[in-house]
């Protein structure tokens, strides 16, 4: 058993974190403080053909594996949070259905342009009475005349009204249960209108939105994969972002764990640097313990995506244990620095707040134990 990256995945890995620390990291603070969405950014990450890394190259893609799509997600979160959820769902959430379920027509209509970085790319699963319970969907879309008409309501949905193109679940078939399917729907469609930026704890640079649907239009045509499977289409499609979460995750402890392990190197107090007290040295290797843990599993659940094997589980684990222990481990960090820890000044702070949403977004720790208890207890009751 081999752990080593690929020599290309530490191309990658050195190309995102030299760019991340020049590009990303200088701005983090004020892409916080003002909730703008850094433009600039993504401009130059789509020169460097980082907007369709794991899309095939025919659609504009970079053809990347999972693995190296998890590691700059990861680098990028070590800089900013921010900027990495942007791209996270992006990827993930944004193009990964289309490139999964779309038609030709569809992938070069939507997916390319998306992959060269001409365009975000948003989708809208939550409604304001269907979060985890994706199944109580109240958004409709009817077909009349060649044209789905689509009416309802989204919320808490990531990059919407910045997003070229939406990927929006609707009830087709009302009589039937959960019957769901995609349909996706262009920026500036009639009829599409969006509720100011929400204000948030922390991820303030990735603009939320809540979205209205008011008799939009979009040809039949635009229906991704076959209609009334959209549910179970995008639970393969969360498999997927658990993954990117995960990584982010990731990159927000490391950026933490490497703030508090300086800090314990240099601060001294009652004559000795407070690294040398146990209770110092004790917070900074249970910290390198989670992430090193954390780390793996993330890794593990790409690489089986990759192999093409079963990897929904591992990607469940990956995100519950990542996001807690990240959260402990950003947690732990304010705590070694004290006072300052807690000070604007220094960006432990924000990078906690921004740690906060993981355990919430893309399946909340108690809905994933969930997932992760039926999955075990099937398999032994099928035995």
């Amino acid at each position: 058993m081999n752990f080593d990256l690929t020599p290309e995945q530490q191309r990658i890995r050195a190309e995102v974190r030299r760019f991340a620390e020049q590009e990303i990291a200088p701005r983090a603070r004020h892409t916080d403080e003002t909730g703008e969405f850094p433009a600039e950014t993504f401009r130059k990450m789509a020169e460097l053909g980082l907007m369709g890394l794991p899309f095939p190259e025919e659609y504009g893609g970079a053809g990347a594996d999972s693995v190296s799509t998890a590691i700059a997600i990861e680098e990028i979160a070590r800089a900013c949070g921010s900027t990495a959820l942007i791209y996270s769902a992006h990827l993930g959430l944004g193009c990964a259905p289309i490139a999964m379920f779309g038609t030709e027509e569809q992938k070069r209509r939507f997916l390319q342009p998306a992959a060269e970085g001409q365009h975000l790319g948003a989708f809208a699963l939550t409604e304001p009475h269907a979060g985890s319970d994706a199944g109580a969907t109240r958004t409709t879309a009817r077909l009349e005349n060649g044209e789905w008409v689509i009416n309802g309501a989204k919320m808490w949905i990531t990059s919407a009204s910045i997003a070229g193109h939406l990927i929006v679940t609707a009830v087709t078939d009302p009589g039937e249960r959960h019957a769901i399917s995609a349909i996706i729907v262009p920026a500036g469609t009639p009829g599409l209108s969006f509720g100011k930026p929400e204000p948030k704890m922390g991820l303030r640079g990735s603009i939320t939105n809540a979205v209205t649907f008011e008799n939009v239009r979009v040809p039949e045509a635009n229906l991704l994969g076959r209609r009334g499977r959209g549910l179970q289409q995008f639970l393969a499609v969360l498999d997927g972002g658990r993954i990117g979460i995960g990584a982010m995750a990731i990159g927000l402890a490391q950026a933490a764990f490497e703030v508090a392990s300086a800090y314990a190197r240099e601060r001294t107090a009652f004559g000795k640097l407070i690294g040398a007290y146990e209770s110092v040295s004790n917070m900074i290797a249970d910290m390198a313990v989670g992430l090193e843990a954390a780390r793996l599993l993330v890794y593990q659940a790409a690489w089986l995506k990759d192999q093409g094997r079963q990897y929904s589980r591992e990607a469940a684990i990956a995100k519950l244990y990542a996001s807690e222990v990240g959260e402990k481990i950003c947690r732990d960090a304010i705590q070694v620095l004290g006072g300052y820890g807690y000070s604007s000044e220094y960006p432990l702070e924000r990078i906690y707040r921004d740690q906060r949403l993981l355990t919430i977004g893309e399946g909340t720790s108690e809905i994933l134990r969930v997932v992760i208890g039926r999955q075990i207890l099937g398999e032994f009751v099928g035995r």
